[in-house]
């Protein structure tokens, strides 16, 4: 079994915890948010939760809330009671609760002199590449402006076919979207058990999985068997796709006030050890890439690049192949020798009528406003040495 107790943490200690947190990810379920009889906003434990959100912003970490919540609320709204909903109906709740949703997560991180953005993403946006560089962009540009994202799936035209259908597995994603290094699921368990604790006498929590495997996926149970235990199924999965991104994952009880504080105060909680960090990950991936076209850099560009810096359009010199924005490029050298691999932010078109040109001349060529770089630092991974 792929896991530690309490007595046997060793060096996992530096690659779990909140204390030393880069950049945080937070889901949080409507049943967290919402009463379940009354249909109305737990106010105060949101309050808290905003309390815990600005206590981790002082300790210098990014902070992104994946929240479900908004047709819970709209059912209030519309008097649509506790039954099945139809999609229609869904959407419709989903639209007017998504207002009262986002006011109230302004209110409450506001009164830490906190701002908010909400975030409205569907699966198709993490994989289509145009949307996902579309999401990442902002959702950057955000956390570069000192606001919290508050990310949910967009209920209101989502249908099943591009629907996460779960914000456990849509938080996991978002994680490795921004380069969390940290994701927290607040839960109503507190932990991945060997066994259901509610069945078994003998079941133990798992205070750190090292690395997933078939034994520890069976602990989760079918999501259709009854046995999945609040949907640990799902939970298991998200942490596949975080910890394989670099970043690690935590599961633990929500529902009490300050949930976050008392992650950090020790609170029971698996957490599922990250493999790398976030950053490598992504090179790792954007170098297995296929490249569907290259870039010829002149010498400047090279050394720019040999120095961590982004592709601008004037180090470009030629521009072979046709590829669309987001998808994956060879960069080369004056002899064509393969020196990394990137994500470009324009087409091939694109590219070939801003190379070798100023950033600041890319509006006027093209008759729209551009991104400054052509291949970012961030989407760019370097096969050799580009000095």
């Amino acid at each position: 079994m792929a896991a530690l107790t309490d007595t046997d943490l060793g060096a996992s200690l530096n690659e779990t915890g909140l204390a030393n947190a880069r950049r945080v990810v937070v889901k949080i379920g409507s049943a967290l948010l919402v009463d379940r009889e009354t249909g109305a906003l737990r106010r105060d434990w949101l309050q808290s939760l905003a309390d815990d959100v600005a206590d981790l912003r002082a300790q210098g970490a990014d902070v992104v809330l994946v929240s479900s919540g908004s047709i819970a609320l709209g059912r209030g709204v519309l008097g649509l009671g506790q039954g099945v909903l139809s999609l229609e109906q869904a959407q419709a709740a989903a639209a007017t609760g998504q207002i009262g949703l986002a006011a109230a997560y302004a209110d409450a991180l506001g009164r830490h002199g906190l701002k908010v953005g909400q975030v409205l993403v569907t699966l198709e946006d993490s994989g289509d590449r145009r949307r996902y560089l579309n999401s990442r962009a902002t959702l950057e540009t955000l956390l570069g402006f000192g606001v919290v994202p508050i990310v949910n799936e967009n209920d209101t035209v989502a249908t099943d076919e591009i629907r996460y259908g779960d914000n456990d597995r849509l938080a996991a994603q978002i994680a490795v979207t921004v380069g969390a290094d940290r994701l927290v699921l607040l839960s109503d368990v507190d932990g991945l058990y060997t066994a259901n604790p509610s069945l078994d006498a003998l079941a133990v929590r798992l205070d750190r999985v090292v690395q997933i495997t078939p034994e520890i996926e069976a602990m989760a149970g079918d999501a259709g068997s009854g046995l999945s235990k609040g949907g640990m199924k799902t939970k298991v999965m998200a942490a596949k796709t975080a910890t394989a991104g670099g970043c690690a994952m935590a599961i633990t009880q929500g529902a009490p006030l300050n949930p976050l504080r008392r992650l950090q105060e020790g609170a029971p909680a698996t957490w599922f050890l990250a493999k790398g960090d976030p950053q490598t990950a992504r090179k790792k991936w954007i170098a297995s890439m296929k490249p569907k076209g290259r870039l010829v850099l002149d010498a400047g560009a090279v050394r720019a690049m040999g120095q961590g810096k982004s592709l601008l359009p004037a180090g470009v010199a030629r521009v072979e192949g046709r590829f669309g924005r987001g998808e994956p490029v060879e960069l080369t050298g004056p002899a064509e020798e393969v020196l990394a691999q990137g994500l470009t932010r324009y087409t091939s078109d694109e590219a070939r009528r801003i190379a070798g040109h100023r950033s600041d001349e890319i509006e006027e060529i093209l008759g729209y406003p551009g991104r400054a770089a052509l291949v970012h630092r961030d989407d760019l991974a370097v096969l050799t040495s580009a000095e």
